[in-house]
């Protein structure tokens, strides 16, 4: 009895604890005896006791490492502190455990003289306007560097950059002028249009008028033309009535010098008569002649 109940003590004792569930997207760096033995994936597993231990719990996760600022000192001698973000992930459990002390402080350090180096062979200008280059060069440094970490870079970020005081003072009063003049420029660009609007609005109303007195003198031209023709269309007719009713000559020279009589009843100051007309006021002076004589 007391043997069952020794027995069962070891087995909490020393058994279960060697009992080891490995979970999802971590691993276990083994040591046996002090030297490096396996890696463990996920899965129940099992260590032998005072043998074996488990040298480091790695989790193969993707890791989010935001560094604090670094002071750096740009090309033209202009301090700012910058702060990133590494974005990095555990490919070798093995090396990652034994190839340098205190991986993440190694990156942290990594991270900064390497950020030093590529500001300063930058301009302030450029450092503020290149965050692209700025972030693809230092990832393919740290992915190079920690490779024999076992560790993969997958992406880096400037999260932050800070000049001094005076520089975001000279920047701010430089941006608010940059404004002012845009807006100067879209004033100006609004007031000249405006201005061209309205020109072609007094040329198309001045064309519209002068095409308006055009329509209305060719109207009124076409309606005398209209009117004479009517009328000598009238003339004509009753020119066409009297030879039709049979009239003679001296009822159509009659006729003539009663539209010769209308015209004289004008302004005007001299009258030529036809032919026809001289040879009625001739027949007519002589037959008075006659009647006077008798």
């Amino acid at each position: 009895m007391n043997f069952l109940i020794i027995l069962l003590i070891l087995i909490f004792i020393i058994v279960i604890p060697n009992i080891k569930i490995v979970p999802q997207a971590k691993v276990y760096v083994i040591e046996r005896l002090g030297s490096y033995f396996k890696t463990w994936h996920n899965g129940l597993q099992l260590k032998i006791p005072f043998i074996d231990r488990v040298a480091n719990v790695v989790t193969l996760k993707e890791v989010v490492k935001d560094f604090a600022p670094q002071p750096v000192i740009t090309k033209d001698n202009v301090t700012m502190q910058i702060d990133t973000v590494v974005y990095f992930q555990i490919t070798d459990a093995k090396l990652y455990t034994y190839g340098v002390e205190n991986p993440i402080n190694a990156i942290e350090t990594l991270t900064a003289t390497t950020l030093r180096n590529i500001i300063g062979e930058l301009e302030l200008d450029q450092t503020l306007t290149s965050r692209d280059i700025i972030n693809s060069k230092m990832r393919a440094i740290l992915d190079e560097a920690t490779d024999p970490w076992g560790i993969k870079v997958n992406r880096v970020e400037v999260k932050n950059i800070i000049p001094p005081r005076d520089i975001q003072e000279a920047m701010e009063k430089q941006m608010r002028a940059e404004r002012e003049r845009r807006e100067k420029i879209l004033q100006a660009e609004g007031e000249k249009k405006s201005s061209i609007l309205i020109a072609e609005g007094e040329k198309e109303s001045a064309i519209l008028r002068a095409e308006a007195k055009k329509e209305a003198q060719i109207k009124i031209a076409e309606g005398e033309a209209e009117a004479m023709l009517k009328l000598k269309t009238a003339e004509a007719e009753g020119i066409k009535l009297l030879k039709e009713a049979g009239a003679d000559k001296s009822v159509l020279a009659l006729k003539s010098y009663e539209a010769l009589a209308q015209v004289a009843n004008g302004q005007a100051t001299k009258i030529i008569l036809p032919a026809e007309l001289q040879n009625i006021a001739a027949i007519g002076t002589t037959i008075n002649e006659m009647i006077e004589k008798k």
